[in-house]
C-alpha cells in the first residue's frame, strides 16, 4: 500500500450574505460590522439572505439560468468562484479529468401550485382524489429531478465544463461532511488527481422555513448569537453557496497553482444521540486528531447550528479542548449540506491572515495564536451527524 499524499485546496468559492468571495467576507470581519440578517421578509423567522447577485458573471446564457431554480443558480455560481481562484476556469484540458462531488439539499416548492392545491382541496368533495388529479396535473414534470443534488451536478457540468467523474449527496449537514470526506481520500489515495466538492442552499424562502418549522428548528422573533440561543435554541437559515477545489501537490505544482491549505484529515460520525452521545462522538474525534495538532498554534472554527440540545453538546467538548473557539454562523447563517465547504473555505482565509473571526457570543473564548498554522473546523447536524477537519497552512 503507498502512502497517502497530502491534499492542498487551491481553489474557494464562496457566496455569503457577507458577500461575494473571500475578500469580501473578510473585509467584513475586519469593518466589525454585526451579522448580517432579515428579520422582517418572513417574520417571525429569521434568515441571512444574500445580497444581490449578478449571475450572468459565472452563469452567462440566460436560457441556463431560467431552467435553474435559485439554490442551483447559486451552487452553479459558486462553482464558478472556485474553479476561477483554482485556475482552472476556461481550460477543458484540465476540466476534463476534473472529478466532482456535490452535497446540496432539495429543492424549492412550487408554492402558487401548492396554495391553489390545499385552498380546492377545502371545497372537494373527495379530498384524496381531488388531490392526486391535481399533483398529475399541475406540477410540472421534472419537479422531482429538480429537488436532488444530481441536478446542480449536471447544471455545473454544462455551465463549467466538469466533466470528470461525479458523485452527489443529500442528507443535511452530514452530507456535507461526507461529500468532504471522500473528495479528500480520493485524492490522498491517488483515485482523483484534482476534485471540485460544495454544496448549496436556499434558505431565505418560505416553503423552506415552514418545511423546517414542523421540528421546531429555525430561529424566530429575536436574533442572538448561535452561543446565546438556548434553552430553546434555532437555526438561522442562510442562502449559501460554497465550493473547494481539492488537489494533489504534485497535479497542483505541474499546472503552477498555489494552495490556500492542506486538508490533512476529515472524519465524520454518527449515533442516536440519547443523552451524552453527541460528546462521546466529538471525543472520539479528538482524541483521533489530537497528535496532529500543535496547540500553540490551533484554534476551533466551529460550525454549531444553534438548535438544541447540539449546541451546548458540542460547546462542552470544545470547552474540554481548551483551544480558541470562533463561530461562523452567527455570521453567515446556517446552510445545511453547504456549511461545512463554507467553513473550511474561511477557514483558509484566516490560515492566510494568520487571525480568527471576531468573537461573537459567550461560546467564542481565547485570543488568536501568535502563529496561527492550524484549525479544527466542526460540524454537529441539527439533526444527526458529527465531523470534525483538520486544517493546515502550507509553509
Amino acid at each position: 500500500m503507498t502512502d497517502r499524499r497530502e491534499v492542498w485546496i487551491t481553489g474557494v468559492g464562496l457566496l455569503t450574505c457577507l458577500g461575494e468571495g473571500l475578500e469580501a467576507a473578510w473585509n467584513y470581519f475586519e469593518r466589525g460590522e454585526p451579522p448580517p440578517y432579515d428579520a422582517k421578509t418572513f417574520a417571525p423567522y429569521i434568515v441571512h439572505p444574500l445580497p444581490a447577485v449578478n449571475f450572468d458573471k459565472q452563469i452567462p446564457k440566460k436560457s441556463d439560468q431560467r431552467q435553474m431554480e435559485m439554490w442551483q443558480r447559486i451552487g452553479v455560481y459558486a462553482a464558478g468562484l472556485a474553479l476561477g481562484d483554482a485556475g482552472l476556469a476556461g481550460k477543458p484540458d484540465l476540466l476534463d479529468h476534473t472529478d466532482m462531488i456535490v452535497a446540496a439539499i432539495g429543492g424549492e416548492r412550487d408554492i402558487a401550485a401548492d396554495s391553489a392545491i390545499m385552498t380546492g382541496m377545502r371545497r372537494a368533495e373527495k379530498p384524496a382524489a381531488f388531490l392526486n388529479e391535481r399533483l398529475m396535473n399541475d406540477l410540472r414534470p421534472t419537479l422531482f429531478l429538480a429537488q436532488l443534488p444530481n441536478l446542480l451536478a449536471g447544471n455545473i457540468s454544462i455551465v463549467h465544463g466538469v466533466v470528470g467523474s461525479s458523485r452527489t449527496f443529500l442528507g443535511e449537514e452530514f452530507a456535507g461532511v461526507d461529500a468532504v470526506r471522500i473528495a479528500q481520500g480520493r485524492v490522498a489515495a491517488g483515485q482523483s488527481e484534482v476534485t471540485l466538492v460544495g454544496g448549496a442552499s436556499h434558505g431565505a424562502r418560505w416553503d423552506h422555513l415552514l418545511c423546517f418549522e414542523f421540528d421546531g428548528a429555525p430561529l424566530k422573533d429575536k436574533f442572538a448569537p448561535v452561543w446565546d440561543r438556548k434553552p430553546e435554541g434555532g437555526i438561522a437559515y442562510a442562502s449559501l453557496g460554497a465550493f473547494l477545489v481539492l488537489e494533489s501537490p504534485e497535479h497542483a505544482r505541474a499546472r503552477g497553482a498555489r494552495p490556500r491549505a492542506r486538508i490533512s484529515a476529515v472524519y465524520s460520525g454518527r449515533n442516536r444521540r440519547t443523552e451524552g452521545e453527541i460528546e462521546a462522538t466529538l471525543r472520539q474525534q479528538w482524541e483521533t486528531i489530537k497528535p496532529k495538532v500543535n496547540r500553540a498554534g490551533a484554534a476551533v472554527l466551529s460550525g454549531a447550528t444553534g438548535i438544541e440540545p447540539a449546541t451546548s453538546a458540542e460547546r462542552r467538548v470544545l470547552e474540554e479542548v481548551g483551544l480558541p473557539v470562533r463561530n461562523t454562523g452567527t455570521y453567515i447563517g446556517h446552510g445545511i449540506e453547504a456549511q461545512f465547504a463554507a467553513n473550511l473555505g474561511i477557514g483558509c482565509l484566516v490560515l492566510e491572515h494568520g487571525a480568527l473571526v471576531p468573537p461573537s457570543g459567550s461560546g467564542d473564548a481565547g485570543e488568536s495564536p501568535p502563529s496561527l498554522s492550524q484549525l479544527l473546523v466542526t460540524s454537529v447536524g441539527a439533526w444527526r451527524g458529527e465531523g470534525l477537519a483538520l486544517l493546515e497552512r502550507v509553509n
